[in-house]
């Protein structure tokens, strides 16, 4: 039966229109794109937000609107890739899962402008303030997962996309230990609750990002394997709601 089923998809590929996997790897290629923007937004933001880089800050504002205008492109071009090549079931949960994907990258480029946003309003210097000093490592793992997650879409790779969703526990953690620290710090400086905030809103912001990156992640999974990926174990709903 198996030798059967690839005899299948070996026939289907060759009768595939001329350029279908060139047009495929370019949706691809552009995805990717996608998410090297958005993961360098959250990088930069952050870099902002430490170094009070205002006018750092307004272009990476500025630069979201390039993310918008990509997934547009991205959107029409996968619509007009499946009125051309009408496509196999493997080819459907690709198109399929891009379309979603290329949604929810743009939605992390927001999370990560919204970051940027707030840099004006935080006073970056004060070295009293100990959440300040876990959000750039909270900003590195979301990062990289947003990197990673992309990777595994562009790769097919299944097990790649398991191992993005393990690591948003680690993000989970920080959000956990940054929201005591900071409602700890306003309690003790009620001057700084302003300042706290903002901080606070930052830090959720990461951590909504981790979330996406592993809604992407399960996209990932399912469009390479046509299976949903297996519950990952979890603890309780920790702090903020989540």
């Amino acid at each position: 039966m198996r030798a059967a089923l690839r005899s299948l998809a070996v026939a289907e590929e060759a009768h595939r229109p001329a350029g279908f996997g060139a047009e495929r790897d370019e949706l691809r290629a552009l995805i990717s794109q996608m998410g090297g923007l958005a993961e360098h937004a959250i990088r930069e933001s952050m870099r902002c937000l430490m170094h009070r880089d205002s006018a750092g800050a307004r272009a990476v504002v500025e630069a979201d609107a390039r993310l918008d205008a990509l997934e547009a492109e991205a959107e029409a071009r996968i619509v007009a890739f499946i009125a051309r090549h009408p496509p196999s079931d493997e080819d459907l949960r690709e198109a399929v899962a891009a379309l979603k994907i290329v949604g929810v990258v743009e939605r992390i480029g927001d999370y990560a402008k919204n970051i940027a946003k707030r840099v004006p309003q935080v006073d970056a210097g004060r070295s009293d303030i100990e959440p300040l000093s876990l959000l750039p490592a909270m900003a590195r793992i979301a990062a990289e997962m947003v990197g990673d997650v992309l990777d595994a879409f562009v790769a097919r790779d299944a097990a790649a996309a398991e191992q993005v969703c393990a690591r948003d526990r680690s993000v989970d953690d920080f959000y956990d230990s940054i929201f005591r620290a900071l409602l700890t710090f306003m309690i003790e400086d009620p001057a700084s609750v302003g300042r706290a905030a903002h901080l606070l809103f930052v830090a959720k912001n990461l951590e909504r990002i981790g979330d996406h990156a592993t809604n992407i992640a399960e996209m990932v999974y399912f469009a390479a394997t046509g299976a949903r990926m297996p519950e990952r174990q979890r603890g309780d709903d920790g702090i903020g709601g989540r």
